[in-house]
Protein backbone atom coordinates (compact mmCIF):
# COMPACT_ATOMS: atom_id res chain seq x y z
CA UNK A 1 0.00 0.00 0.00
CA UNK A 2 1.35 3.42 -0.97
CA UNK A 3 2.64 5.66 1.78
CA UNK A 4 -0.26 8.01 2.69
CA UNK A 5 2.21 10.75 3.69
CA UNK A 6 3.97 10.80 0.33
CA UNK A 7 1.27 13.08 -1.11
CA UNK A 8 2.40 15.90 1.22
CA UNK A 9 6.04 15.91 0.14
CA UNK A 10 7.19 19.25 -1.24
CA UNK A 11 9.22 18.71 -4.42
CA UNK A 12 11.10 21.16 -6.60
CA UNK A 13 9.76 21.77 -10.10
CA UNK A 14 12.17 24.53 -11.13
CA UNK A 15 15.32 25.09 -9.09
CA UNK A 16 16.14 28.80 -8.83
CA UNK A 17 19.21 30.46 -7.29
CA UNK A 18 19.08 30.93 -3.53
CA UNK A 19 19.77 34.24 -1.84
CA UNK A 20 20.71 35.22 1.68
CA UNK A 21 18.90 37.68 3.94
CA UNK A 22 20.94 38.97 6.89
CA UNK A 23 19.51 37.57 10.10
CA UNK A 24 17.33 35.01 8.31
CA UNK A 25 19.93 33.00 6.47
CA UNK A 26 19.69 31.41 3.04
CA UNK A 27 16.29 31.44 1.32
CA UNK A 28 15.46 28.64 -1.11
CA UNK A 29 13.70 30.23 -4.09
CA UNK A 30 12.87 26.99 -5.90
CA UNK A 31 9.47 26.77 -7.59
CA UNK A 32 7.82 23.79 -5.90
CA UNK A 33 4.58 21.85 -6.23
CA UNK A 34 3.30 23.87 -3.26
CA UNK A 35 4.11 27.13 -5.06
CA UNK A 36 2.42 25.80 -8.19
CA UNK A 37 -0.75 24.94 -6.26
CA UNK A 38 -0.93 28.41 -4.69
CA UNK A 39 -0.18 30.15 -7.98
CA UNK A 40 -2.83 28.09 -9.74
CA UNK A 41 -5.36 28.90 -7.00
CA UNK A 42 -4.68 32.64 -7.30
CA UNK A 43 -4.82 32.44 -11.10
CA UNK A 44 -8.15 30.60 -11.09
CA UNK A 45 -9.70 33.18 -8.74
CA UNK A 46 -8.53 36.09 -10.91
CA UNK A 47 -9.65 34.35 -14.11
CA UNK A 48 -13.08 33.53 -12.66
CA UNK A 49 -13.86 37.07 -11.56
CA UNK A 50 -12.41 38.47 -14.78
CA UNK A 51 -14.94 36.30 -16.63
CA UNK A 52 -17.72 37.32 -14.22
CA UNK A 53 -17.11 41.05 -14.67
CA UNK A 54 -16.29 40.94 -18.40
CA UNK A 55 -19.92 41.32 -19.52
CA UNK A 56 -22.10 42.19 -16.52
CA UNK A 57 -25.82 41.85 -17.16
CA UNK A 58 -28.97 42.99 -15.41
CA UNK A 59 -30.19 39.40 -15.53
CA UNK A 60 -27.08 37.50 -14.37
CA UNK A 61 -25.89 34.35 -16.05
CA UNK A 62 -24.52 31.34 -14.18
CA UNK A 63 -21.01 32.68 -13.64
CA UNK A 64 -22.23 36.13 -12.62
CA UNK A 65 -24.80 34.57 -10.30
CA UNK A 66 -22.09 32.50 -8.55
CA UNK A 67 -19.73 35.47 -8.34
CA UNK A 68 -22.38 37.79 -6.93
CA UNK A 69 -23.49 35.07 -4.52
CA UNK A 70 -20.01 34.62 -3.07
CA UNK A 71 -19.49 38.37 -2.96
CA UNK A 72 -22.77 38.97 -1.12
CA UNK A 73 -22.16 36.03 1.22
CA UNK A 74 -18.83 37.38 2.49
CA UNK A 75 -20.14 40.96 2.51
CA UNK A 76 -22.99 39.89 4.81
CA UNK A 77 -20.52 37.94 6.95
CA UNK A 78 -18.20 40.89 7.54
CA UNK A 79 -21.08 43.30 8.17
CA UNK A 80 -22.89 40.98 10.57
CA UNK A 81 -19.79 40.30 12.69
CA UNK A 82 -17.82 43.55 12.51
CA UNK A 83 -20.73 45.92 12.04
CA UNK A 84 -21.08 48.97 9.80
CA UNK A 85 -17.28 49.17 9.40
CA UNK A 86 -17.08 45.63 8.07
CA UNK A 87 -16.91 46.89 4.48
CA UNK A 88 -13.44 48.29 5.15
CA UNK A 89 -12.11 44.79 5.80
CA UNK A 90 -14.19 43.01 3.17
CA UNK A 91 -11.35 42.85 0.57
CA UNK A 92 -9.05 40.97 2.94
CA UNK A 93 -11.70 38.58 4.26
CA UNK A 94 -13.02 37.96 0.73
CA UNK A 95 -9.51 37.24 -0.58
CA UNK A 96 -8.50 34.95 2.28
CA UNK A 97 -11.78 33.00 2.05
CA UNK A 98 -11.49 32.39 -1.68
CA UNK A 99 -7.77 31.63 -1.55
CA UNK A 100 -8.17 29.01 1.18
CA UNK A 101 -11.28 27.55 -0.45
CA UNK A 102 -9.72 27.16 -3.90
CA UNK A 103 -6.50 25.68 -2.47
CA UNK A 104 -8.59 23.18 -0.50
CA UNK A 105 -10.64 22.23 -3.56
CA UNK A 106 -7.58 21.93 -5.80
CA UNK A 107 -6.23 19.39 -3.34
CA UNK A 108 -9.23 17.20 -4.13
CA UNK A 109 -8.37 17.07 -7.84
CA UNK A 110 -4.59 17.39 -7.86
CA UNK A 111 -1.91 15.39 -6.09
CA UNK A 112 -0.83 18.25 -3.83
CA UNK A 113 -2.81 20.24 -1.25
CA UNK A 114 -1.09 23.51 -0.35
CA UNK A 115 -3.14 23.94 2.85
CA UNK A 116 -1.77 20.64 4.14
CA UNK A 117 1.54 22.44 4.67
CA UNK A 118 1.95 24.13 8.05
CA UNK A 119 4.21 26.78 6.49
CA UNK A 120 1.33 27.90 4.26
CA UNK A 121 -1.38 27.94 6.94
CA UNK A 122 0.99 29.57 9.46
CA UNK A 123 1.73 32.35 6.97
CA UNK A 124 -2.00 33.01 6.52
CA UNK A 125 -2.47 32.99 10.30
CA UNK A 126 0.41 35.44 10.87
CA UNK A 127 -0.87 37.75 8.13
CA UNK A 128 -4.28 37.82 9.79
CA UNK A 129 -3.00 38.53 13.29
CA UNK A 130 -0.64 41.24 11.98
CA UNK A 131 -3.61 42.94 10.32
CA UNK A 132 -5.52 42.72 13.62
CA UNK A 133 -2.60 44.25 15.52
CA UNK A 134 -2.09 47.07 13.01
CA UNK A 135 -5.81 47.93 12.99
CA UNK A 136 -5.95 47.68 16.77
CA UNK A 137 -3.04 50.03 17.45
CA UNK A 138 -4.05 52.51 14.75
CA UNK A 139 -7.61 52.75 16.06
CA UNK A 140 -7.02 52.40 19.79
CA UNK A 141 -3.40 53.29 20.48
CA UNK A 142 -2.46 52.61 24.10
CA UNK A 143 -6.08 51.62 24.81
CA UNK A 144 -5.28 48.26 23.20
CA UNK A 145 -4.61 47.05 26.75
CA UNK A 146 -8.40 46.84 27.18
CA UNK A 147 -8.30 43.76 24.96
CA UNK A 148 -6.64 41.91 27.84
CA UNK A 149 -8.46 43.66 30.70
CA UNK A 150 -12.20 42.87 30.46
CA UNK A 151 -14.50 45.46 32.02
CA UNK A 152 -16.44 44.45 35.08
CA UNK A 153 -13.83 42.01 36.35
CA UNK A 154 -12.78 42.66 39.98
CA UNK A 155 -9.26 44.05 40.24
CA UNK A 156 -8.00 41.08 42.23
CA UNK A 157 -9.15 38.71 39.44
CA UNK A 158 -7.24 40.67 36.78
CA UNK A 159 -4.01 39.09 38.02
CA UNK A 160 -5.35 35.78 36.72
CA UNK A 161 -7.59 36.93 33.84
CA UNK A 162 -5.14 39.29 32.09
CA UNK A 163 -2.39 36.67 31.46
CA UNK A 164 -5.04 34.21 30.24
CA UNK A 165 -6.45 36.81 27.83
CA UNK A 166 -2.95 37.66 26.59
CA UNK A 167 -1.98 34.02 26.04
CA UNK A 168 -5.30 33.40 24.29
CA UNK A 169 -4.62 36.31 21.94
CA UNK A 170 -1.03 35.20 21.28
CA UNK A 171 -2.24 31.70 20.36
CA UNK A 172 -4.74 32.93 17.77
CA UNK A 173 -2.40 32.60 14.76
CA UNK A 174 -1.34 29.16 16.05
CA UNK A 175 -4.92 27.91 16.27
CA UNK A 176 -5.76 29.42 12.87
CA UNK A 177 -2.81 27.62 11.29
CA UNK A 178 -3.21 24.28 13.08
CA UNK A 179 -6.98 24.01 12.54
CA UNK A 180 -6.72 24.37 8.76
CA UNK A 181 -3.52 22.32 8.50
CA UNK A 182 -4.79 19.48 10.71
CA UNK A 183 -8.15 19.11 9.00
CA UNK A 184 -6.72 19.03 5.49
CA UNK A 185 -3.84 16.74 6.45
CA UNK A 186 -5.98 14.29 8.42
CA UNK A 187 -8.74 14.08 5.84
CA UNK A 188 -6.36 13.36 2.96
CA UNK A 189 -4.46 10.77 4.98
CA UNK A 190 -7.69 8.93 5.83
CA UNK A 191 -8.79 9.08 2.20
CA UNK A 192 -5.46 7.67 0.97
CA UNK A 193 -5.53 4.88 3.59
CA UNK A 194 -9.02 3.73 2.60
CA UNK A 195 -8.09 3.93 -1.09
CA UNK A 196 -5.04 1.79 -0.34
CA UNK A 197 -7.27 -0.78 1.35
CA UNK A 198 -9.40 -1.00 -1.80
CA UNK A 199 -6.35 -1.69 -3.98
CA UNK A 200 -4.76 -4.18 -1.55
CA UNK A 201 -7.95 -6.12 -0.89
CA UNK A 202 -8.84 -6.08 -4.59
CA UNK A 203 -5.45 -7.55 -5.44
CA UNK A 204 -5.95 -10.21 -2.77
CA UNK A 205 -9.36 -11.12 -4.17
CA UNK A 206 -7.95 -11.32 -7.71
CA UNK A 207 -5.78 -14.22 -6.57
CA UNK A 208 -8.88 -16.38 -6.13
CA UNK A 209 -9.40 -19.04 -3.48
CA UNK A 210 -9.78 -17.75 0.04
CA UNK A 211 -8.79 -14.33 -1.26
CA UNK A 212 -12.34 -13.94 -2.56
CA UNK A 213 -13.36 -13.36 1.04
CA UNK A 214 -11.69 -9.94 0.73
CA UNK A 215 -14.32 -8.74 -1.77
CA UNK A 216 -16.85 -7.57 0.89
CA UNK A 217 -14.08 -5.75 2.75
CA UNK A 218 -12.93 -4.11 -0.49
CA UNK A 219 -16.49 -3.00 -1.24
CA UNK A 220 -16.80 -1.59 2.27
CA UNK A 221 -13.54 0.30 1.86
CA UNK A 222 -14.71 1.65 -1.47
CA UNK A 223 -17.86 2.92 0.22
CA UNK A 224 -15.64 4.57 2.81
CA UNK A 225 -13.66 6.31 0.05
CA UNK A 226 -16.85 7.69 -1.50
CA UNK A 227 -18.14 8.90 1.88
CA UNK A 228 -14.80 10.46 2.82
CA UNK A 229 -14.54 12.19 -0.55
CA UNK A 230 -17.94 13.82 -0.02
CA UNK A 231 -16.91 14.77 3.52
CA UNK A 232 -13.64 16.27 2.30
CA UNK A 233 -15.48 18.56 -0.12
CA UNK A 234 -17.63 19.73 2.77
CA UNK A 235 -14.56 20.21 4.99
CA UNK A 236 -12.84 22.18 2.21
CA UNK A 237 -15.64 24.74 2.32
CA UNK A 238 -16.11 24.70 6.09
CA UNK A 239 -12.44 25.33 6.82
CA UNK A 240 -12.37 28.32 4.48
CA UNK A 241 -15.58 29.58 6.10
CA UNK A 242 -14.23 29.10 9.64
CA UNK A 243 -11.00 30.92 8.72
CA UNK A 244 -13.03 33.85 7.36
CA UNK A 245 -15.36 33.91 10.38
CA UNK A 246 -12.51 33.89 12.89
CA UNK A 247 -10.74 36.64 10.93
CA UNK A 248 -13.90 38.76 11.24
CA UNK A 249 -14.22 37.94 14.96
CA UNK A 250 -10.62 38.93 15.66
CA UNK A 251 -11.02 42.17 13.68
CA UNK A 252 -14.25 42.90 15.51
CA UNK A 253 -12.42 42.64 18.84
CA UNK A 254 -10.17 45.58 17.96
CA UNK A 255 -12.55 47.59 15.77
CA UNK A 256 -15.24 47.64 18.44
CA UNK A 257 -12.90 47.39 21.42
CA UNK A 258 -14.78 49.85 23.61
CA UNK A 259 -18.11 48.09 23.00
CA UNK A 260 -16.87 44.66 24.14
CA UNK A 261 -15.14 45.54 27.37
Amino acid sequence: MADPMHQFEVTKIVDLPDFTIPGLGRIDMAFTNSTLAMTLAAGLIVAFFAAVTAKPAVVPGRLQLIGEGVFGYIDNLTSSIIGHEGRKFFPYVFTIFLFVLVMNLLGMFLVFTATSQLAVTATLGIMTILLVLIVGFVRNGAAMYKLFVPAGVPWYMLILVTPIEFISFALRPVTLALRLFGNMLGGHVALKVFAGFVVSLGALAAGGGLGLLAIPAAALSLGGVVALTALEFLVAFLQAFVFAVLTCVYLNDVVNLGHHH
